[in-house]
């Protein structure tokens, strides 16, 4: 197959997963996806498109945040830069505490619920700062905000270029707050933010070189002891699929901007361990663990591994030209599709079975960055490939 072809092929699926945020979802939840307040809803029934009512957690706020503050880059003409600015200004009022650090979890109406400081809440709070910030001209503020979280995180937990769970010697460690953080930093050194960031990105991917992938296979661990090693017992043993190719993705960015061979190629292993022993050819999805000697350790397989096998893939497709990896990013897409075709166009489905069968419950708000980040590498690329 041609690099042409199956670039071509990339771009139909492209443009229809364009057409499902621009007509459907983008639509739907900013219709039914937030409240008077401004907050995000965590849940829409599947039957109705209608809120579910319950508590809000910390990361769905500024996941949103930048869901919405991506709406116009797909062509969605909708209110992006309202939602936005009053997402992002009921999170800060309700969720951050007086420390400046952000609770974990709000009531309905807003009141505290679950004030533990996750570190991996602190990281899409960065995060949602830095989608929020150029969208509505207002990055001297928000970057103010957002110097003074990472600030306090450094002080309290910053550990050997990482950093540690909150409060700092809780156990075990892991490499997944940590990759948020890194997602963070890129974010605001594409949004224009001081040198800090370069220094936090680089101090993490050089963390996950030397000892979140493993010397003997190239794969990422996820939970870790004091020192960084493999965590002990069952924990230490798990490998995500998912994981393999969201840090493969942020490794080849990082790569390519620092003109870092060896991390473009710790980036392309994880993608191949992702792709080889981490997707069931039957259903053409990534599931959601292994262990470390690569056996299945759970065959159910989420909707964010798909979006983030996709991202992987057609950044490796632009960074080494070789149509293989263009293939790969079809059948993603193909794959991801699978979940977004519900009863109501707009939702998606979260879990699906070892069978087979989705698993009928209200679809989460929290999927939505996963989606948008998708959609938008994949758009980026198929347009720098001059499809």
């Amino acid at each position: 197959m041609t690099r042409s072809f199956a670039c071509d092929q990339a771009t139909l699926r492209r443009d229809r997963l364009v057409a499902w945020l621009v007509d459907h979802a983008y639509p739907l939840w900013s219709r039914k996806g937030h409240g008077p307040d401004g907050s995000f809803h965590e849940k829409l029934d599947q039957g109705t498109g209608h809120p579910v009512p319950g508590s809000r957690r910390a990361r769905v706020q500024p996941r949103q945040v930048y869901a919405f503050s991506m709406a116009p880059s797909f062509g969605w003409t909708g209110p992006a830069t309202d939602l936005v600015r009053r997402g992002l200004d009921a999170y800060l009022a309700q969720y951050r505490r007086p420390d400046g650090l952000f609770r974990a979890s709000v009531t309905m109406d807003g009141r505290p619920l679950d004030d533990g400081p996750a570190l991996y809440d602190q990281a899409f709070t960065l995060f949602g700062l830095a989608s929020a910030a150029p969208v509505l001209g207002d990055i001297a503020r928000l970057h103010g905000v957002a110097v003074g979280l990472r600030d306090l995180l450094i002080a309290q937990c910053r550990y050997q270029g990482g950093f540690t769970e909150l409060p700092q010697g809780t156990l075990p460690l892991q490499s997944n707050p940590n990759m948020h953080l890194f997602e963070a930093a890129l974010a605001w050194e594409a949004a224009g933010g001081d040198t800090g960031w370069t220094r936090m990105a680089d101090g993490i991917a050089e963390l996950a070189l030397s000892h979140f992938i493993g010397a003997d296979t190239g794969a990422l661990r996820e939970f870790f002891d004091a020192d960084w090693h493999p965590a002990p017992g069952m924990a230490g043993r798990i490998v995500e699929p998912g994981h393999q190719f969201e840090w493969a993705w942020l490794l080849l960015r990082w790569g390519r901007a620092r003109q870092r061979n060896d991390a473009v190629q710790a980036g392309l292993r994880l993608l191949e361990i992702g792709e080889r022993h981490g997707v069931d050819p039957a259903r053409n999805v990534a599931f959601n663990s292994l262990l470390d000697d690569f056996s299945i350790h759970d065959h159910s397989a989420r909707l964010w591994p798909q979006t983030e096998r996709l991202k992987a893939a057609v950044l490796a497709a632009e960074i080494t030209g070789q149509a293989d990896f263009w293939t790969v990013a079809s059948h993603a897409a193909d794959g991801l599709l699978r979940y977004l075709d519900t009863p109501v166009p707009g939702l998606w489905w979260d879990k699906l079975s070892a069978d087979g069968l989705f698993t009928d419950e209200p679809a989460p708000a929290s999927s939505f960055y996963h989606i948008v980040c998708a959609v938008a590498e994949f758009d980026r690329a198929v347009r720098a490939a001059g499809k």
